[in-house]
C-alpha cells in the first residue's frame, strides 16, 4: 500500500510544472520543428501542457529531452495532442443566417468566390459552408480552402466521415440553417440530409456526399506563421474559435494578416466569445455576427 502512495505522489509530482518549465518546452518546439508557441495565451496552453503530460505518462524534463532527439512525426503526435479540435456541423445557427443572408448576396455576383476556413479541425464547418453555397447556387464558382495545424484532424476532414452517435444531434443547426428562413418562417425548405450524407447508424458513420469532398481542398497550415498558403485573397475568411488561444500581440497580427488577404468587399466571422479590439478595430465596419472591411 504505501509503495503505491509512493507511486502515485511521484506521478503527481511529474506532473506539476512553472512557467519556466513551460519556456523551455516552447523552446524544444522552436529549435526542432516549424512551430512557435510563444504567443499562446499562457493559461490555457499551460492546461493543454497538463493535459498532455497526462496523457503521456511523463514529466516535462523528460518530454523535452524526447522533442530534442528530433524526431519530426513524435513532434508533430505532441502537436497534434496541444491543440484544441471542437467544432460542429453549422455551429451556433445565427452565424450561419448572417453568412446566407447578409454576406452571400454581396458575393453573389462576383465570377469566382474564394472563401478559408483557417483552423478548420475535423472540417465538419468546411462541409456546413459548402452546403449553403449549394443551396445558394453559388457552388460551382466558388472554392473553398480548409487549413489545420492538426495532422489527424485534416487525414479525418479529408475523409469526411463523422460518428453518427456523436454528430446526429447537430443535424438540429442544419434544420435551422437549411431548412428554414428566419426572415420568413414560412419559407420552409424540405432538404433531406441524405441530400449531403450517407446515414449509416448501425455502423456508427456520417459520411460526407463525394460531390461535397470533391469541391473541398485540405491543407496543413500553422497561422501563426502569418503567411498565406494558398497564395490568393479571399472573399471571405472564416476563423471560429481560433483566437481565443492566442495572446493580445498575436491576435492583432493575425486580424492584420486576414485584413491584408481579404479583397474588397470581404469578410470575415470569428468565433462567439471573439472579437476586435484597438488599432485593428479601424480597419473593419462590425455588422453583428461578422466584420466587412474597410477601405483604408
Amino acid at each position: 500500500m504505501r509503495k503505491d502512495i509512493f507511486t502515485l505522489i511521484k506521478k503527481l509530482e511529474a506532473l506539476i510544472i512553472n512557467q519556466n518549465d513551460i519556456q523551455r518546452f516552447i523552446k524544444a518546439i522552436k529549435d526542432n520543428s516549424e512551430y512557435d508557441f510563444s504567443n499562446y495565451a499562457p493559461k490555457s496552453f499551460y492546461r493543454r501542457v497538463e493535459k498532455l503530460l497526462e496523457d503521456y505518462e511523463t514529466d516535462i524534463y523528460d518530454l523535452i529531452d524526447k522533442i530534442y532527439e528530433g524526431d519530426a512525426k513524435f513532434i508533430q503526435q505532441i502537436i497534434n495532442h496541444l491543440t484544441v479540435n471542437t467544432t460542429e456541423l453549422f455551429r451556433d445557427p445565427k452565424v450561419w443566417h448572417a453568412i446566407r443572408y447578409r454576406i452571400f448576396p454581396k458575393l453573389k455576383d462576383k465570377e469566382k468566390i474564394n472563401i478559408w476556413h483557417p483552423g478548420c479541425s475535423s472540417g465538419q464547418e468546411v462541409y456546413s459552408m459548402l452546403i449553403l453555397l449549394n443551396e445558394a447556387g453559388l457552388i460551382d464558382r466558388t472554392n473553398v480552402y480548409g487549413s489545420d495545424i492538426n495532422t489527424d484532424m485534416l487525414e479525418k476532414a479529408q475523409r469526411g466521415e463523422y460518428s453518427y452517435r456523436l454528430n446526429i444531434e447537430y443535424f438540429q443547426n442544419f434544420d435551422e440553417v437549411v431548412r428554414k428562413n428566419p426572415h420568413d418562417y414560412e419559407d420552409y425548405k424540405n432538404v433531406p440530409y441524405t441530400k449531403y450524407f450517407d446515414l449509416d447508424p448501425l455502423n456508427d458513420i456520417i459520411r460526407v456526399k463525394p460531390f461535397l469532398k470533391e469541391k473541398a481542398t485540405f491543407i496543413k497550415h500553422d497561422l501563426v506563421s502569418l503567411k498565406n498558403p494558398f497564395n490568393k485573397p479571399f472573399d471571405l475568411i472564416v476563423c471560429r474559435n481560433v483566437l481565443i488561444y492566442f495572446n493580445r500581440t498575436l491576435q492583432n497580427q493575425v486580424i492584420h494578416f486576414f485584413y491584408d488577404n481579404l479583397e474588397y468587399p470581404g469578410f470575415l466571422v470569428l468565433g462567439y466569445h471573439e472579437s476586435i479590439l484597438g488599432p485593428e478595430s479601424y480597419n473593419f465596419h462590425k455588422h453583428g455576427y461578422y466584420y466587412a472591411k474597410k477601405l483604408n
